[in-house]
């Protein structure tokens, strides 16, 4: 990303939990599960990683697994609108909305904005941050 971009000045973002990134949005419904992930999160619920991916995620050949999104949201999205693996959720969703993806001017004040409440909100992260945040994301998928 270049600081330069459209958002030279920074974004303002707050989650104001209210869980509708963990629901199905088109794009937006594929939550991406790294290796570590695997680890994490099964051995935070008390289960095995072959019992996570049979209750959990999908796979398609050649894809990475997924978690399964088949209902109207995320498995662990809470009745609250909090998530149940909050200390090990993906980092896709730690990171969100800060995507590369989602820094295109277009996409940002577009679906991103129509998605979530928190868009504009709270105090303005620098757009250094934002750069540091989606290359970490896009590393983490990396290695």
């Amino acid at each position: 990303m270049d600081a330069k971009s459209w958002y030279a000045g920074g974004l303002r973002f707050k989650c104001t939990s209210c869980g509708a990134c963990c629901k199905n949005h088109g794009d937006y419904t594929f939550v991406y599960l790294t290796e570590r992930e695997l680890e994490a999160i099964p051995k935070f619920l008390g289960m095995s990683r072959r019992e996570f991916l049979a209750k959990y995620a999908t796979k398609e050949p050649g894809h990475w697994p997924t978690l399964r999104m088949d209902q109207p949201a995320c498995p662990f999205l809470k009745e609250d609108n909090l998530c149940a693996i909050y200390p090990v959720r993906p980092k896709q969703c730690a990171t969100w909305p800060f995507w590369e993806e989602n820094l295109v001017e277009a996409t940002w004040k577009g679906s991103v904005t129509e998605c979530c409440p928190g868009i504009g909100k709270g105090e303005l992260v620098p757009a250094e941050e934002v750069d540091r945040i989606a290359r970490e994301t896009e590393e983490w998928f990396e290695g």
